[in-house]
Order: C-alpha cells, then structure tokens, then sequence
C-alpha cells in the first residue's frame, strides 16, 4: 500500500493530466500543488509509483501520465465526491421539471447527463416488473377499433389498436372497468397473472370484447422496456484528442450494440452506491480505453433501471460521479412523485 505522501503525488498526476492532457513532470508538480516535500523527493515517489505500475512515461524524458491501476487507486480513495453547486441543482430541476411520460424523461435524462459530464450518456428504461399498474383505458375509435391505453406507475404509457367488430359502448365501459379492477395497483407480473384469470370471469356478452382486450393487456405489460438503452451525446468522444482518435472507431461500433450497453450498466444495480469501471476492468476490449461511470435509480427498496456515462479513462472522476450520482437521485425522486 501507498503511504499518503505518494498517493498525494499520485493524486496531483490524476488531476494535472486530466485537465491539461499533456505528460506531468516533476517540476510542473512542485510549482502547482503544494506537496511540502523537495523536488528530489517528488521524483523519487514518482519512480516508486511507476515501478508499482500507478503511472507510466509515454516517451522517453517525457512526464507520466496514470495507468488504470493508478485511476483505480484515485477513485478508490477518493475522500470525497465534488459536490454539485446550487446552480447545477437548479439547472437539473428546471430540465427535468417539464417531463411528462417516461419516454420523456429517460429522453431528457439522456440529453442532461452527457451535457453535464461532456461525455456519452447511457440511460437503461425502468424495468417493467418494479412498476404497477396505474390506469387502463379503452378509447374508442371507430365502428371497429378501439385504443388500449396501459399506464404505469413511472409515467410509462403504452398504447395499442384493436380491433372489435361493432364493439358495444356499454359492454366496452364493462370491460374496462373490469380490467381495471384487476391491474390497478398491482405490479405488471401480478397484473399479467389477475388478467388472465379474468378471461374465465367475463359474462357472455362480454366475452367477444373482453377476450380481445384481455390479450392486448396482457401482451403490453409483458412487453417490458427494461432491455432498451437510451444512448446520448456521442459527439462528445471526437473532443477528447490524438491519444483517443485511434480506438474511437471500436468504441463507436461497441456503444451500438443494445448487449454491450446492458452489460455495461449491468454491475450498478444500487441506488446508493456509484460503480466505476477503468479501462481494462472493461469487458469488451474496444471498450478498454474508456471507463463507465453508473448507478441504478428507482425506489429506496431496489433500483428499476440503471444509467450512466462512458468516457475516456482521463476524465475527471470525482466531478463525474457526482453528476452521476445526483442525476439518478433527481430522476428517482421524480418518478416515485410522478
């Protein structure tokens, strides 16, 4: 382990690449942080820390830039998480306030985390089976169609086209209520089972109706949007210079692939804690030059869905973390007040 003089050398290496992306040396060190310690002794932690593989040099009599061993070690240790200023929370609500559906709001959720982080957004649908039923409606259309309306506790709002035949309007509102009765309330697994139970509950006359709109219930809330990924601000990876220019291409054609995004997000499955995974810690090699940044939101008892960001492995991590984290909070808070 690092004793704390040399973790806070290794600190000032983080910081000083990230923001200038040039090699730091030992005199760019002394003058801009103050280390309490002689040039002499910079160097010499400096060769510690690469002989234990925290940083390396990129070019002979050039400074050092981080490994992904030392931006593990930086994250892990990291004291404390920069906080957001009350501009940043402001300018989060005032974006997020005027959501309406959830397909808004993972939209905007999307749009704000690459905006604030100024690097790729990933924001994963809820998951179906953490929502419960908040309303049905059936509209009728015409003579012969009728809209089936399912809308769930998150904001979700699915909709679907049937078709009955010279549909009663009194037998229609029977129907409805019925389907009612049966999912509002209740999580969309036991609303699924409830409606299938209700086929053998229906009088005759409802039957032909109630058949058809029992199916098209059933087969919207076991389409779950939990498997669909939201990807936002692609842009944002050409601004990051030559040392990234040559793995952009992998990392575009990786963050095309639903499975890989799934994956990614796949360990953050609390809404309390950020994980952070560094370049070789990846499990796709195209994605082994950049580090993801996420977190699951939803209720305090379990998170519904995750989010959270991809960018190179120089990006400034404690102020990514707190968008991050701060993002999901504000996203939670919304749906569960929705």
């Amino acid at each position: 382990m690092l004793d704390d003089r040399k973790l806070n050398v290794l600190r000032a290496i983080v910081t000083d690449y990230v923001s200038s992306r040039e090699p730091v040396g030992s005199k760019a060190l002394v003058e801009r942080h103050n280390l309490g310690v002689s040039p002499a002794t910079v160097r010499n932690d400096m060769a510690a820390l690469e002989d234990e593989g925290y940083i390396a040099q990129p070019h002979t009599s050039a400074g050092r830039i981080p490994t992904d061993k030392g931006y593990r070690l930086f994250v892990d240790r990291l004291s404390q998480v920069k906080p957001l200023s009350a501009a940043e929370r402001r300018a989060i609500q005032a974006f997020m306030s005027g959501a309406g559906d959830i397909d808004d709001v993972v939209t905007r959720t999307v749009r704000l985390l690459a905006q604030v982080t100024q690097q790729v957004a990933i924001v994963q649908y809820p998951t179906l089976d953490s929502d419960a039923v908040r309303h049905v409606e059936l509209v009728s259309l015409t003579a012969d169609r009728v809209m089936l309306i399912l809308i769930t506790s998150t904001g979700r709002v699915a909709q679907r086209a049937l078709e009955l035949v010279g549909h009663d309007t009194e037998v229609l509102a029977a129907v409805r209520a019925k389907l009612n009765a049966a999912a509002v309330g209740r999580t969309t697994g036991e609303a699924t089972r409830r409606a299938g139970v209700l086929l053998t509950q229906l009088s005759p006359l409802e039957e032909g109706v109630g058949q058809v709109c029992i199916a098209g219930l059933i087969d919207l809330l076991a389409d779950s949007a939990s498997t669909k990924v939201v990807v936002g601000g692609v842009p944002n990876l050409t601004r990051f210079g030559p040392e990234f220019a040559s793995t952009l291409q992998p990392v575009l054609e990786a963050l095309e692939e639903q499975v890989v995004l799934l994956r990614l997000l796949g360990e953050a499955s609390s809404t309390d804690d950020v994980t952070v995974r560094i370049g070789q810690e990846n499990p796709y090699a195209e994605l082994r030059t950049t580090s993801v940044v996420a977190t699951g939101y939803g209720s305090a008892e379990e998170a519904w869905a995750t989010l959270g960001v991809v960018g190179p492995t120089r990006m400034d991590y404690p102020s990514t973390i707190a968008s991050v984290r701060a993002i999901a909070r504000y996203v939670s808070r919304f749906l569960a007040e929705g």
